[in-house]
């Protein structure tokens, strides 16, 4: 899978990515000279996946709290 930049790929994508980066560091043959490039990529998916959470609540806030008036 190429490395796309965080701010080109979609939640399902992130997550779908986490998902082989975890499944990678569980093997015992990992290789420790892409480990820390891997946790480096698991923290930017994981930041990405929580804005776009926050941003999606902020927006049903939103559309939520004009019904209401």
């Amino acid at each position: 899978m190429t490395k796309k930049d965080s701010s080109e790929i979609g939640y399902a994508e992130a997550l779908k990515e986490l998902e082989k980066i975890l499944s990678d560091l569980e093997r015992a043959d990992v290789d420790v000279d892409v480990l820390a490039s891997q946790v480096e990529r698991a923290s930017e998916l994981i930041r990405l996946c929580r804005d776009r959470i926050g941003n999606a609540k902020m927006q049903i806030d939103t559309v939520v709290g004009g019904l209401e008036t």
